[in-house]
C-alpha cells in the first residue's frame, strides 16, 4: 500500500504543467521624474527664432532660448495633447537635430523612456539659460502626414516649433517668437506682429496663447475685412484662386453677423479666418480662440456655382471660438500639453458646433437653405444606416480621437467613427425641437447659445462646464427632463438614429431615385441601394449588412465588369435601375490583387437617395431655425 501511494504521487508530480517551473520576473518600478504642472509664473521669457525659408525641402530651422533659475534636473516637453485634436497628436517624429547648450557648451539630453515627448537635461551650475537648436521637418508626401510647407505656402504651428519647461501651467510661461519667411511673402496670425522685410516679430505672450496662434503664410495673399474685428485672410497656390466676387465676400460678412447676433458676444479681440486654397498644402480645419486654420481645395471662390463644396468649414470653425475654445468641458481643459484630456463633452464641443455650423451657413446664405436640407438628409441617412449603434453608444465614440486618430476604418457602419459630430447635431436638433414645442414657440437653441456661450465680450480665456451645467442651463430656459433625455441619447444603444428633432421640427427623411444634390466630387453613391460608394480609385465604402456586404464585397475589391460588360459608373447605376423591374441579380466581376471572382447581388429596390421633405403646414420649426436673425 505504501509503495502504491508513492507511485501515484510520483505520477501526479510528472503531470504538473511545466510552466510552474518557469522563471517569473516582477515589473521594474516606474518613477515619474517629470514635474507636474503648477499654477505659478515661470522665471523668465522664452524666445523662439524660426527660419522658415527652406520651402523647397520643407525644413524649419529653430533656435530657442529657455531661461533657467537654478542648476540641476530639468525636463523639457514637446506638446503632445493638443487642443482641438482631442488626442496625443503632436508630431514628435518630425523633430530632428536637437542640440542643447548652456554657458556656450553642449550638454547631453535623455529622452524619457515612457513619455517620449519629454527630454531630461542637467542644467550646469552658473547657467542662466538653455540654448536649443533643432529642425521641424514637414511631410513632403501625404503618406508622411500633413504637408505644412510648399514652394508657395506654409502652415506654421508654434507647438511644432518649440519645447517648453515641465512643471508650469502653460499660461504662466512667457514667450516671444520671431519668424523669417521667404522674401516677398505675407503672413497672417491671430497674434499681432510687426514686420521688417520678411521677418515678423510677434508680441510677447503666454505659451498657451502662442500655441493657439498659428500662422498661415504664402506668396499669394489677399485680406478681406468682414467686420471691424474679423478678417478673412486668404492664401493660395495661384493668384487666380484669390479672385473672390463681392457677393461671395458679403456672404462671409453675413456669417460673422449671424454668429454674433446669435451668441451675443465675441470671444476675441480680433479674429482671423486663415484660409488656404491649395492642392499642395495639407487640408485642415482647426479651431483657435482668435483664428481658425481652414484648408480647402482649389475652386472655393472660382467654382462657387458648382455647389457648396467646403463652405461649411468656416461656419464650423468660427463657432468654436465660443463652443470649445471659450466654453470647454471641464475634462477637456488641461494645464499643459502633457496632461491627457478626456472627451466626454465632445457631443457639445463638436456636436453643438456641428449644429450651429449648418445653421449659420444657411442663415448667412453662405450655403442655400435647399443645400443645407440636403446636407441634413445625408447626415441623418448615414447615421440611421449604421448598425454599430446597436452595440456602441454615442458617448463611446468620443474616445475615437485616441483610439484611431482618424486612421481609415474598413467597416465604419459596424465600428462607428467620431459620430459625436453629426449625431451630436441630431441630439441638439432634438433639443431645439423640444424647446420650441414645450415653450409654445417662444424658446429655442438660440436662447441656450446666448445664455451658455455669450458671457463676457472679448474674453478669450476658458470657462469650463460639466454635464450638470448643460442640464441646468436647459432647465432654466424650459423645464423638462433633460437629464434623462441626454443620458439616453449619449449612453443608450438603439436600432435607429434619433430623428425626432427633425420630425418634431416639421421634416422627415425619405428616399427617392433622385440623387442628393450635395454629393461631392466624382463619386458614385449607391450607399442606400447596393450599399456601395465608389470614387476615382474604386470602392470607397461598403455598408455593413448591405446587399454588397452580404455578397462578400469589401474595400480591397475592384469592380471590372457589370452584367458581363466592362465597368463604368454609368453602367452600374443603370444595372441597379434595370434590376428594379426584373428578376435577375446584378452580376459583378471583381478583381482583388491577381484574383478574379463573380458575385451576384439579388437586389431589386432601385436607386435610393436621402432627402428631407416637409411634413408641417406653414412655417415649421426647422424653417424658423434656418432663418436669418
Amino acid at each position: 500500500m505504501h509503495r502504491a501511494l508513492s507511485f501515484a504521487a510520483l505520477l501526479l508530480a510528472t503531470t504538473v504543467p511545466a510552466t510552474a517551473q518557469n522563471s517569473a520576473p516582477q515589473p521594474v518600478p516606474f518613477v515619474d521624474t517629470i514635474p507636474q504642472a503648477r499654477d505659478v509664473d515661470y522665471p523668465g521669457t522664452m524666445t523662439l527664432d524660426i527660419d522658415a525659408t527652406n520651402t523647397q525641402q520643407g525644413i524649419f530651422q529653430v533656435k530657442q532660448t529657455i531661461p533657467v533659475a537654478k542648476s540641476g534636473h530639468m525636463a523639457l516637453l514637446f506638446p503632445k495633447w493638443l487642443p482641438g485634436k482631442h488626442g496625443p497628436r503632436g508630431e514628435i517624429e518630425k523633430l530632428a537635430g536637437l542640440q542643447i547648450s548652456a554657458n556656450g557648451k553642449r550638454i547631453p539630453w535623455t529622452r524619457d523612456t515612457v513619455d517620449v515627448f519629454a527630454f531630461h537635461v542637467d542644467v550646469p551650475a552658473g547657467a542662466k539659460k538653455l540654448d536649443l537648436e533643432f529642425q521641424f521637418i514637414s511631410a513632403t508626401k501625404p503618406e508622411q502626414g500633413r504637408i505644412v510647407m510648399t514652394p508657395n505656402l506654409m502652415s506654421l504651428q508654434f507647438n511644432s516649433m518649440s519645447l517648453y519647461p515641465a512643471g508650469y501651467f502653460v499660461r504662466r510661461i512667457p514667450v516671444q517668437a520671431r519668424v523669417k519667411y521667404p522674401e516677398g511673402w505675407s503672413a497672417a496670425s491671430g497674434l499681432p506682429s510687426k514686420a521688417v522685410g520678411s521677418t515678423y516679430t510677434y508680441e510677447k505672450t503666454s505659451y498657451d496663447t502662442l500655441v493657439d496662434s498659428p500662422v498661415l503664410a504664402g506668396r499669394y495673399y489677399r485680406a478681406f475685412p468682414l467686420s471691424d474685428r474679423v478678417t478673412l485672410d486668404v492664401f493660395a497656390d495661384t493668384p487666380e484662386e484669390l479672385e473672390a466676387k463681392p457677393e461671395q465676400i458679403e456672404a462671409h460678412k453675413r456669417l460673422v453677423q449671424q454668429a454674433v447676433k446669435t451668441m451675443g458676444t465675441q470671444q476675441y479681440d480680433k479674429y482671423r479666418f486663415l484660409l488656404s486654397i491649395s492642392e499642395e498644402l495639407g487640408g485642415i480645419g482647426l479651431e483657435h480662440h482668435r483664428s481658425s486654420e481652414n484648408g480647402v481645395q482649389p475652386g472655393y471662390f472660382t467654382k462657387w456655382e458648382e455647389g457648396p463644396g467646403s463652405r461649411n468649414l468656416l461656419p464650423h470653425e468660427y463657432t468654436h471660438s465660443w463652443d470649445g475654445k471659450f466654453r470647454r468641458g471641464a475634462e477637456l481643459w488641461a494645464p499643459d500639453y502633457r496632461t491627457p484630456t478626456r472627451g466626454q463633452s465632445l457631443w457639445v464641443y463638436e456636436g453643438q458646433t456641428q449644429f450651429w455650423g449648418y445653421v449659420f451657413q444657411a442663415r448667412s446664405g453662405l450655403v442655400s437653405k435647399e443645400d443645407t436640407l440636403e446636407a441634413y438628409a445625408s447626415i441623418l441617412a448615414s447615421l440611421d444606416n449604421r448598425p454599430a449603434r446597436e452595440w456602441r453608444p454615442l458617448i463611446d465614440t468620443t474616445n475615437d480621437p485616441v483610439i484611431t486618430a482618424r486612421a481609415p476604418k474598413g467597416w465604419v457602419g459596424w465600428q462607428r467613427s467620431e459620430d459625436y459630430y453629426n449625431e451630436g447635431l441630431l441630439v441638439w436638433m432634438e433639443v431645439d425641437s423640444i424647446l420650441r414645442e414645450r415653450s409654445g414657440g417662444t424658446k429655442s437653441t438660440d436662447d441656450f447659445a446666448r445664455r451658455f456661450f455669450g458671457l463676457r465680450d472679448g474674453d478669450y480665456g476658458e470657462v469650463t462646464y460639466t454635464f450638470d451645467d448643460v442640464v441646468n442651463t436647459l432647465n432654466a430656459i424650459q423645464p423638462y427632463d433633460w437629464r434623462t433625455l441626454l443620458n439616453e441619447r449619449l449612453h443608450g444603444v438603439s436600432k435607429r438614429a434619433p430623428a425626432g428633432g427633425f420630425e418634431r421640427n416639421g421634416y422627415k427623411l425619405v428616399y427617392t431615385d433622385q440623387p442628393n444634390k450635395i454629393a461631392r466630387g466624382p463619386t458614385t453613391d449607391l450607399a442606400y441601394s447596393l450599399g456601395l460608394t465608389l470614387g476615382k480609385s474604386g470602392i470607397t465604402s461598403v455598408a455593413w449588412d448591405s446587399p454588397a456586404f452580404n455578397a462578400g464585397i469589401d474595400l480591397g475589391d475592384e469592380i471590372v465588369a457589370v452584367n458581363g460588360r466592362g465597368y463604368t459608373s454609368e453602367r452600374l447605376v443603370a444595372a441597379v435601375k434595370e434590376a428594379k423591374t426584373g428578376k435577375d441579380p446584378i452580376k459583378l466581376m471583381l478583381k482583388s490583387g491577381d484574383r478574379y471572382r463573380e458575385v451576384a447581388i439579388d437586389y431589386h429596390g432601385g436607386l435610393r437617395y436621402p432627402h428631407l421633405v416637409k411634413t408641417a403646414s406653414g412655417e415649421a420649426g426647422l424653417d424658423k431655425l434656418l432663418q436669418p436673425r
